[in-house]
């Protein structure tokens, strides 16, 4: 699929006039780099910023047993007590 993809993408371009298909190459340069600095941090620094996005009112209707009735948020099974 991704060669399927990188293939359409290739045929795109190549007809471009030269002066395009350098503004798709810089484009694409700075998504990877972007994708790479993102990619590079440890999983706890982009947990933190994604955490840090949602609002105390959000975080306040999660619920608070989780750990214990897991399998009743995920797949609807009876809750359990605490």
């Amino acid at each position: 699929m991704p060669t399927e993809i990188a293939q359409t993408i290739f045929e795109k371009v190549r007809v471009l006039p030269l002066n395009k298909q350098e503004e798709v190459l810089e484009f694409v340069e700075e998504k990877f780099a972007s994708a790479q600095k993102r990619d590079s941090r440890p999983i706890w620094e982009v947990i933190t910023e994604i955490s840090s996005q949602v609002s105390e009112e959000e975080w306040a209707k999660l619920p608070t047993d989780g750990s214990i009735n897991h399998d009743h948020y995920l797949y609807g099974a009876p809750k359990r007590e605490k």
